[in-house]
């Protein structure tokens, strides 16, 4: 008998009480219902599965959910199962405020940081997901190796060789839960190596800073120029954070002497670099600029993700890192860090093998185009003083605002119902670069039926400050 019921019917924790067991379990599903715990629509267990669950007569329970549907609580149909009543959630909401919509809340979103998740291949993705997962082994959905599954640091491998121009073998690449487990990885990493001080860009997120000081490491900002940053000024640091390929948000790439520069103070120095290429695959009017890593992997640590490329919500990082670290990057993450999910490594990996991550990066990059040249040119014709930079790579825009106009032009655009970002929001708070006025425009964010009103959003907020 026991196996028979185990198998039965939907789970239901309830605590028959009082005197007799018939009124005891009435009370404590009405209780239930009345308190919300069992929510109205939600599709009770069969009066057989129930009774075998509690070990009691199963016209006990047929009785009590009979007296219950005659009082309303519940409702009984042929072939749709006992359910909780719709008007049973008689329970009053906890007073509060009405949830109103504030005045000046954004309808269009141009903040930088994301793609258009609206262009996610679900189809596409679903289809690998299936081949991925009938392919996979059993061991494969066991906890396994700390550095990722070997499907997916093989498929980056070869991908990063042959798109950026990153030197890897998978034995060197650790897969993450996106870039700030990444970072933070590396933070604890660096920390425990005795470093108590890390080189940035002046300009930057501060979530990444953020992450770095929760890991006991100072960040101190580096010039920034026309050539993008000032790497001559590295003295007293070991280890630097930087965005080679692309500056974000200034959108500049580092100059190629710079580049040489950067390496060749981390081989005099024993320094490490810590290469964000957090966007490499978009670029429109420029050859593409390989990562830095491929100049001298034993000194550079790549970190990749698919946040903008595919969807941040996959969380899904990597790190190519140098022989010397290797290890010890693998040895703290099986000590304790943030898991990966398998699926989705496994999912991805088919994904980048069978060519589907080629075709959608290829698709998105002409999209994405589309609506930089719909920027440049929107612009051109409603505020000609403002003028685009950063613009040949990515998926964000700096639109050069004149001096002390920065927080008007953000007012205005509020008041057009646009949500987007001042260049000072990403200004590193020790910074010695001079200031700069500018809206930092992600152009990637909003789906394909907004863009228009985005755009014209935008515009109405500059056309009184160009």
């Amino acid at each position: 008998m026991a196996e028979a019921w185990a198998t039965l019917g939907v789970d239901l924790h309830v605590e028959p009480t009082g005197p007799g067991v018939r009124r005891g379990l009435t009370d404590a599903l009405r209780e239930a219902v009345r308190s919300g715990r069992l929510a109205p629509g939600i599709r009770l267990p069969s009066s057989r599965s129930l009774a075998a669950d509690l070990g009691i007569a199963r016209n006990t329970v047929a009785d009590a959910y009979a007296a219950l549907v005659a009082e309303g609580w519940l409702t009984a149909r042929q072939g749709s199962g006992t359910r909780v009543a719709e008007r049973a959630a008689a329970r009053p909401a906890p007073e509060s405020a009405p949830r109103t919509r504030e005045p000046g809340h954004p309808t269009y979103d141009l903040v930088p940081g994301s793609p258009d998740l609206a262009s996610f291949p679900r189809a596409e993705w679903l289809r690998a997901a299936r081949r991925a997962l009938t392919a996979a082994p059993h061991e494969a959905l066991g906890y396994g190796d700390a550095r990722g599954r070997p499907e997916l640091r093989t498929a980056l491998a070869g991908y990063l060789s042959r798109a950026r121009g990153v030197r890897a073998d998978a034995d060197r690449i650790v897969v993450c839960s996106g870039f700030a487990d990444a970072l933070t990885l590396l933070g604890a990493v660096l920390h425990g190596r005795g470093l108590r001080s890390l080189a940035v860009e002046s300009y930057g997120l501060d979530v990444h800073w953020n992450l770095l000081h929760r890991s006991g490491l100072r960040t101190i900002p580096l010039p920034l120029d026309e050539l993008g940053t000032r790497t001559d000024e590295l003295t007293g640091v070991r280890a630097l954070l930087l965005t080679a390929s692309h500056q974000f948000p200034m959108g500049v790439p580092l100059h190629p002497d710079r580049r040489a520069e950067t390496v060749d103070w981390a081989r005099r120095t024993g320094g490490l670099i810590l290469e964000d290429d957090y966007d490499g695959e978009f670029r429109y009017d420029r050859q593409p600029v390989g990562a830095l890593q491929g100049l001298d992997p034993d000194h550079v640590v790549y970190l990749g993700t698919a946040s903008k490329s595919l969807a941040p919500g996959l969380r899904l990082g990597w790190l190519v890192l140098p022989s010397s670290l290797a290890g010890e990057v693998s040895a703290w993450k099986g000590g304790g860090g943030w898991s990966t999910g398998v699926l989705d490594q496994l999912t991805l990996a088919e994904f980048i093998t069978s060519g589907a991550y080629d075709r959608h990066v290829r698709a998105a990059r002409l999209r994405y185009r589309r609506r930089r040249d719909a920027l440049v040119s929107a612009l051109a014709t409603r505020a000609p003083a403002v003028h685009a930079t950063g613009i040949a790579a990515g998926l964000h825009a700096v639109l050069q605002l004149p001096p002390g106009t920065e927080q008007s032009v953000l007012r205005a655009a509020a008041w057009q119902g646009l949500a987007v970002h001042g260049l000072s929001r990403y200004r590193h708070p020790d910074a010695v670069t001079d200031p700069l006025d500018a809206l930092v425009v992600g152009y990637g964010t909003p789906p394909d039926h907004a863009w228009s009103g985005a755009l014209d959003a935008l515009c109405g907020a500059l056309e009184g400050h160009s």
